[in-house]
């Protein structure tokens, strides 16, 4: 009955910060500055000697306890007198490592390390590296996990002879019984070498990196692939073509997918690590095995690379070896795939030029134009201006439009949600005339839309694209309509023209404002509707900082103090807000 509420208790007691505690004994009366100092001093002490000894013989066995100790101990240095103290937290700690659960391991790794960079010297040779070994020595494979955390902090300060001792354990952790301790030795291999001197890091750390990638668990070798990127950046150039290139190549073709999908989703940083000449040279049919892998997973994460892939390649390497692929995944079965390859393909345009865009990539993304899958298309248009700038948008509108206008009366309202999004993009890119043509008619047919959160995004749609086109292109094309369906039968449909009127208002100016706007806003306060009439009150409370004084006195509180008298409660609320908001502004100014 009481473990719910003690172990509340016991995790609120661990994550209570001693800065509070200290604060409430320091703010007392009686205390002056000398007793202030001397208090803290004992009450350090006490901390030392005390508390940190009873966290060391605890043994609670509940998570949730644990892994709130775990962290305050990590922020505990200033509580306990400074760094010349750190030591003393390293026994609790050290404990909380061995536990079975992960978190509270990882949480108890992360102070540690927050603390030994924190530590002197001397009390890392005395202190922290002994903790190291204890732990990398210990009987359960969960103390040995740990240690592989604390390695990159215990190295950098250690003498010589201790430092070829740790590297010495580091090299058994790499090749322990236990999957789950070489796992965290490939995972934290690339901090560890960061701080191994470069004279060691072609034997021995290459020799640890070995037997994790000739691991037989596809588990640590998927890991070690992490350690490529991390050792390359490491290794001089030559070093890196012999070491790590090979390595990467023979990934590519692993029997387990987990580690092709590792490389497949890392290639560029792997690629970058080994260097552009031996990327031309040997990566590239790696690279296009996994773009034609059996498993969709790997493709999926091949092409979400492509465009990055041809970037550190000469177009001729690309347009010879990675089209081809391309073309392929563009009618891949999956529709993951097509839509990973629809996210990246339009940057391929600058890196391969002009030509070879109209004549390889135009074709394939006319294709991606049809997909039958939403989200191909909807890639596609979204990255539309990186096309535009190199081939310009004449050779796409012809397959471009029908893609839209499909997609603009898509069953899925998520779907026509997106496109919203994409119009002033696509009005940007496509220049005005095309889209007075096309498009204008697609964002006045959102407006009377049946889902609430389309009709809204449609609003805003048109505030955006007035900004893009200037007030005079929207009182030519825009604001009749929007004003002609406030006699829209519905009234949703008449408020969306409330909400789009405030939002067009900033951009249109206070003299269109006055003479457009707000007389259809002062009609619409005598709606029969109360919803109506309440956002009325809003719009005209927007209005007041964009009209002129004078206005607002004729024109907006007269229909304000009119509607506090309406018989909805609701509408009399709005408008004594928006009349009280007046007068803050009116006294403001």
């Amino acid at each position: 009955m009481n473990a719910g509420p003690n172990r509340k208790v016991r995790t609120s007691l661990c994550t209570l910060s001693l800065t509070r505690r200290l604060q409430i004994r320091l703010s007392l009366p009686q205390l002056n500055c000398c007793s202030t100092n001397l208090f803290e001093t004992q009450w350090e002490d006490r901390t030392r000697k005390e508390l940190i000894p009873f966290l060391s013989e605890n043994n609670d066995d509940d998570d949730e306890v644990l892994l709130a100790m775990a962290e305050e101990l990590g922020v505990f240095i200033p509580y306990i007198g400074g760094v010349e103290h750190a030591h003393v937290l390293l026994p609790p700690l050290e404990n909380l490592c061995t536990v079975e659960e992960t978190c509270v391991r990882d949480k108890s790794v992360e102070s540690l390390c927050r603390i030994g960079l924190q530590m002197r010297e001397n009390d890392l040779v005395n202190w922290f590296i002994p903790l190291v070994k204890r732990l990398a020595a210990g009987e359960w494979f969960t103390a040995r996990v740990s240690a592989c955390g604390l390695f990159h902090v215990a190295y950098p300060s250690a003498p010589d002879v201790l430092k070829t001792e740790l590297r010495s354990i580091y090299s058994q952790l790499c090749q322990d019984d236990m999957p789950m301790v070489r796992r965290a030795a490939a995972t934290n291999l690339g901090k560890f070498a960061a701080t191994v001197e470069a004279s060691y890091l072609k034997t021995d750390i290459m020799s640890m990196f070995e037997d994790l990638t000739q691991d037989d668990q596809d588990s640590v070798r998927l890991l070690a692939v992490e350690g490529c990127a991390a050792l390359g950046k490491l290794l001089e150039p030559q070093d890196c073509v012999a070491h790590i290139l090979p390595v990467i190549v023979n990934f590519s073709q692993d029997k387990s997918w987990r580690v092709r999908y590792m490389v497949a989703n890392q290639l560029y940083e792997l690629c970058e690590a080994a260097g552009p000449e031996s990327t031309r040279m040997d990566l590239v049919p790696a690279y296009v095995r996994l773009l034609r892998d059996n498993e969709a997973e790997v493709r999926i994460a091949a092409a979400g690379k492509v465009t990055k892939f041809c970037r550190i390649l000469i177009p001729e390497l690309a347009i010879q070896h990675i089209l081809p692929c391309v073309k392929e995944l563009s009618s891949d079965s999956s529709q993951h795939v097509r839509s990973a390859l629809a996210s990246v393909i339009m940057g391929m345009a600058p890196v391969l030029g002009k030509d070879a865009t109209i004549e390889q990539l135009l074709p394939i993304f006319l294709s991606l134009l049809k997909d039958e899958f939403p989200d191909v298309r909807l890639n596609i248009i979204s990255k539309l201006d990186q096309v535009n700038q190199v081939i310009g948008i004449d050779l796409l509108s012809q397959s471009l439009l029908p893609a839209i206008v499909e997609l603009a009366e898509d069953r899925h309202w998520r779907v026509r949600l997106a496109i919203i999004e994409y119009i002033p993009l696509l009005a940007s890119q496509l220049g005005v005339g095309f889209f007075d043509d096309k498009l204008g008619a697609l964002c006045m047919q959102w407006l009377q839309d049946k889902v609430y959160s389309i009709r809204d995004a449609a609003a805003n749609n048109l505030k955006r694209l007035a900004e893009e086109f200037g007030p005079e292109w929207a009182m030519q094309h825009i604001v009749p309509q929007v004003l002609d369906m406030i006699k829209n039968p519905h009234y949703l449909y008449r408020m969306t023209v409330l909400s789009a009127i405030s939002l067009l208002a900033p951009v249109m100016g206070s003299e269109i404002t006055c003479s457009q706007l707000l007389p259809v806003i002062v009609t619409a306060s005598k709606d029969r509707v109360p919803n109506i009439k309440f956002n009325v009150a809003k719009v005209l409370q927007s209005l007041v900082p964009i009209v002129d004084h004078p206005v607002v006195e004729t024109a907006i509180r007269p229909c304000l103090v009119e509607l506090t008298e309406d018989p909805d409660v609701d509408v009399r609320f709005f408008a004594n807000q928006a009349l009280k908001s007046i007068d803050n502004v009116m006294m403001s100014s």
